[in-house]
């Protein structure tokens, strides 16, 4: 075989690869809970809140959502070494270096929602999972839903954003 053809050969296994893992890639906000694939949890009627049932499905979708985001980051590292490139032309540069910086701020942005999951996780071991932080109220299953890593009840994030509120903009006028 020719030189040629090994080159031709090797570039259409890398074209083909490359096109593999675009199409295995999910189309999916990763930001998003994973309750839209698992499902909201059905709460029986007389059912004690935080049952273990309970407790056993916000593990279960706190765990889903921590792999995916691990999945994600995985797939990000391999993009970045695939992508990366010293393009001649300085805009293709500019082009690459910004989309590069908009990708690990999102990653950032799933750093800091890992620590959440894990805390969230680790309170469910400890058994706290579900319970204001400030009040020590029940969170409410409808809101753990919607935000799986809360630490605070309705009426306490409530409180809590309008003092930010009330705070920023005294600290306004002096600026």
């Amino acid at each position: 075989m020719t030189k040629k053809k090994v080159i031709k050969k090797t570039k259409k296994k890398i074209v083909n690869k490359k096109a593999k893992a675009v199409k295995s890639m999910p189309n999916k906000d990763i930001f998003s809970s994973p309750i839209n694939e698992i499902g909201p949890y059905k709460a029986k009627r007389g059912e004690a809140y935080m049952s273990d049932s309970q407790l056993k499905y916000f593990k279960m979708l706190l765990t889903k959502w921590k792999n995916d985001l691990i999945d994600e980051v995985d797939r990000t590292v391999v993009h970045m070494k695939d992508e990366a490139a010293n393009f001649p032309d300085p805009n293709d540069r500019a082009t690459q270096e910004s989309e590069f910086g908009l990708e690990l701020r999102t990653r950032d942005r799933e750093r800091k929602l890992l620590k959440k999951i894990n805390s969230a996780l680790n309170r469910i071991d400890e058994g706290d999972y579900g319970y204001c932080d400030e009040t020590g109220e029940e969170i409410g299953l409808k809101r753990l839903q919607a935000r799986p890593v809360a630490t605070l009840s309705l009426e306490a994030q409530e409180r809590r954003e309008k003092a930010e509120r009330q705070y920023r903009d005294s600290d306004d006028r002096y600026r």
